[in-house]
């Protein structure tokens, strides 16, 4: 995941015949913080701002170094916060019911966003209520489907009975896939709206590939590399990649595996596979360059409500195995721009490892359609879809939903 820097955002006219927008944006993670939802809420930011609105950003302050950046029509708020546990580099909102009622009452935005279901989140919520003013918000992170990795799954029913409460007091939650929709729909959440994630194909592309990297890791031309990206933890299923990887150096003594990334589950990966490459996180162009310069990625998580690597690693032109969920299930094609396992099928993700390494021309014919498949995934379009929800909700008086979604392009 790219997470190098808070995107930048530029001065710019607003798009012809749309109505410029105030929406204020919560959040409880951004960049330079390291995870998935952080990088899609800060293409979004990016998007809206270019496209003429205006963005308030708020979110816990992440060091006591941090500044507010306040640029063109973008003005950030920084809130009080702590380190989630386990995760340092993490933050955590406190509750600011009280501060965003006088924020928002001095400043009235037309909508606010919640991405993140947090004690930050949560007091967004209620000041929000307070105003009347139309909300919307994300899910973005499986919490529930967590608890079992961390031995707490007794928490499962009343984490999901909060995040039911939470968002369905929301006028709109946007979910990254068809699938994640139909299952929390069967769980009783409302007012869902499908918007998916883009991918950086500038960044992310087969032309970052380097030799020098390669002989850094001792592979010489010819050997596999096979690698796997994202943080190193409990929740992400990682010992299937094990498994995989000692199937195939069983055939193929020189291959290799690289893990990008870092977590707690780091020491006992190294343990189980010393030989292992450990790159830890790797931001911008040095992690284009892992991506490009590997032959194989393997992602086998069931967590992700989406998974940015999935699409990251397609750009990158890299033969993919995954798991039938999430990003993998809506975008791969089995057997045309990638392979996909069952979600209850292990042993078919390793066989179908094993066949990809065995093979180095399907491995070139499948990473050069998902680098096709990539490519369709622009980011503007993703920002429209986004901008056409959070207007539905905000429409004028008289002017019905359908309308006012398609002068916004939604």
């Amino acid at each position: 995941m790219d997470l190098s820097h808070t995107p930048r955002i530029p001065a710019s006219p607003p798009v012809a015949d749309q109505r410029s927008l105030r929406l204020a944006v919560v959040t409880e993670t951004y960049p330079p913080e390291v995870n998935g939802v952080a990088l899609t809420l800060a293409r979004v930011v990016e998007g809206l701002h270019r496209r003429g609105h205006d963005v308030q950003l708020i979110r816990p302050r992440q060091s006591a170094a941090d500044s507010a950046c306040t640029r063109g029509r973008f003005h950030e708020v920084l809130m009080r916060g702590l380190p989630i546990p386990n995760y340092p580099s993490l933050r955590m909102g406190l509750p600011a019911r009280g501060a965003l009622i006088r924020l928002w009452s001095a400043e009235r935005p037309d909508a606010v966003h919640i991405a993140t279901e947090g004690p930050l989140g949560w007091s967004a919520l209620s000041a929000a209520a307070h105003l009347k003013l139309p909300v919307s918000s994300d899910f973005r992170t499986n919490f529930h489907a967590y608890s079992r990795y961390y031995r707490i799954g007794w928490l499962k029913r009343p984490v999901m009975a909060y995040l039911r409460w939470f968002h369905n007091r929301t006028g709109r939650t946007m979910v990254p896939t068809d699938a994640l929709r139909r299952e929390l729909e069967l769980i009783g959440l409302r007012n869902l709206s499908v918007v998916s994630r883009g991918v950086d194909t500038a960044r992310f592309s087969p032309e970052q590939r380097s030799d020098d990297l390669r002989r850094s890791w001792g592979v010489e031309p010819d050997d596999l590399v096979v690698t796997c990206v994202g943080r190193l933890a409990p929740e992400k299923n990682l010992g299937v990649v094990l498994r995989a990887f000692e199937a195939i150096r069983a055939v193929q003594p020189r291959a290799r595996l690289v893990w990008v990334g870092d977590g707690p589950q780091r020491e006992d990966l190294h343990a189980r596979c010393p030989s292992a490459i450990f790159a830890g996180h790797c931001h911008g162009e040095r992690l284009a360059a892992h991506y490009a310069s590997a032959d194989l990625f393997l992602f086998p998580s069931l967590t992700e409500t989406f998974g940015n690597v999935t699409t990251e690693a397609m750009a990158s032109g890299l033969a993919v195995v995954a798991f039938d969920h999430a990003a993998a299930a809506q975008l791969i094609r089995h057997g045309d721009n990638g392979l996909l396992a069952g979600c209850d099928d292990e042993s078919a993700f390793v066989q179908a490892a094993l066949d990809l390494a065995a093979d180095p021309e399907r491995r070139r014919t499948l990473g050069t359609q998902a680098r096709r498949s990539a490519c369709e995934l622009d980011w503007d379009v993703i920002v429209e879809r986004f901008e056409g929800v959070v207007a539905s909700l905000i429409q004028p008086q008289g002017v019905p939903v359908q309308a006012w979604e398609t002068v916004l392009g939604g």
